[in-house]
């Protein structure tokens, strides 16, 4: 029928608020509705699914799904979607996260699923990982693109990174980001600190509103490399260090702050609703992961106009013209985030053209609506 509408399906292992949950969270409610029947499946009861609800977009809950790797679960999981898949006879599926991506790309296929596509978000092979898990990882992500009938990159490293004949492949739609409506500098402050002292009412009289804040949105993660900036701040006086964010590195985050003797300066804010909208804040942001695709936080940040201190990984210098538009460093080096944080304090003027420089570039090539069209043309053909 002419003007019939596509069964659209969004599949996501986990429904916690990382960038790919930002991703389908702005997929599912910015396509055309009158195109889309739209449907979110995925795994956890998390602030993904929350968001959804709020929004009036249907979600289905997988039982079954969870990153952790369990023979038992991923055999479930596999009925679970096949049974779905069958019964409801979507027209596309959209994957991501790597673990839904290899699952629900094999089980379409076997439904025959007309339209399966894949966004990679980053790879498992970029983590710190022993040498065949990175091989077998590289060996799942080829399989993935070859059972899809389409891939997406969210940069052109992260393109390029899964090496040739398989990046020829893909196709790079950046992220783009949404309005944000940032709270001023003050309120913002008020807010945070308010948050901070229900985690640890000790806080409450060691955060000055007039000292100078460096900060980041981060899940409590390895690969965040947040142990490296947390190792800096100890050598960078009359700075506070406030990281935004929850993740299964949390105690040994509070265990090197105590270490570093620095449970007066850097502080665990633990998850914050709408926490883009505070970024004002903070004087500072950084971002000191070990591997990045197109992370969401640096479009947020640098749109909020903050001068930025970030490693120079993955789809990272996409975003970030070094010494232009923010401040690029090796990965891995407390000694550079050190140096790249004592020159912005140190240089402030210049360091407010970088943040300048970066808010335009963000508004004029990563907008959201540049990513919903690119999407919807990919769904089309």
């Amino acid at each position: 029928m002419i003007g019939q509408k596509k069964k659209l399906f969004i599949c996501i292992t986990k429904s916690n608020w990382g960038g790919a949950q930002k991703y389908v969270y702005d997929i599912a409610t910015n396509v055309p509705k009158e195109m889309f029947d739209i449907s979110v499946l995925l795994g956890g009861d998390g602030e993904l699914k929350k968001r959804l609800d709020e929004a009036g977009i249907k979600t289905v809950l997988l039982k079954n799904s969870q990153r952790d790797i369990s023979i038992a679960k991923e055999i479930k999981l596999f009925f679970e979607l096949l049974h779905m898949f069958r019964k409801e006879r979507p027209d596309i599926i959209h994957l991501n996260s790597s673990k839904m991506g290899g699952m629900g790309a094999f089980v379409g296929r076997i439904a025959g699923v007309k339209k399966i596509i894949f966004t990679g978000h980053g790879w498992a092979f970029n983590e710190n990982r022993p040498w065949w898990q990175k091989s077998l990882a590289r060996i799942l992500h080829i399989v993935t693109i070859l059972l899809a009938h389409a891939t997406v990159a969210v940069s052109e490293t992260t393109r390029d990174q899964i090496g040739e004949p398989w990046n020829k492949k893909m196709i790079v739609i950046r992220n783009g980001l949404r309005p944000i409506d940032f709270k001023q500098k003050g309120l913002a402050r008020e807010i945070i600190s308010a948050k901070i002292a229900e985690r640890d009412p000790a806080a409450q009289n060691l955060l000055s509103k007039d000292q100078v804040w460096i900060g980041t949105i981060s899940e409590l993660h390895r690969t965040k490399g947040l142990h490296y900036a947390i190792e800096a701040i100890a050598k960078i006086p009359d700075v506070i260090f406030i990281i935004i964010g929850d993740g299964q590195e949390k105690d040994d985050l509070e265990r090197l702050i105590i270490r570093f003797k620095l449970r007066d300066r850097v502080f665990l804010a633990g998850r914050i609703e709408s926490a883009s909208s505070y970024l004002k804040a903070f004087d500072i942001a950084t971002l000191t992961s070990i591997t990045e695709a197109l992370p969401y936080f640096l479009l947020e940040a640098g749109a909020s106009g903050l001068p930025i201190v970030a490693s120079n990984v993955g789809g990272i210098p996409e975003i970030i013209e070094n010494n232009v538009s923010g401040i690029l460093i090796r990965s891995k080096s407390a000694g550079e985030v050190e140096r790249a944080i004592e020159y912005v304090l140190s240089h402030r003027r210049e360091a407010a053209d970088l943040g300048n420089e970066l808010a335009k570039k963000i508004a004029r090539e990563f907008n959201i609506r540049d990513m919903i069209d690119a999407t919807v043309a990919l769904y089309k053909v």
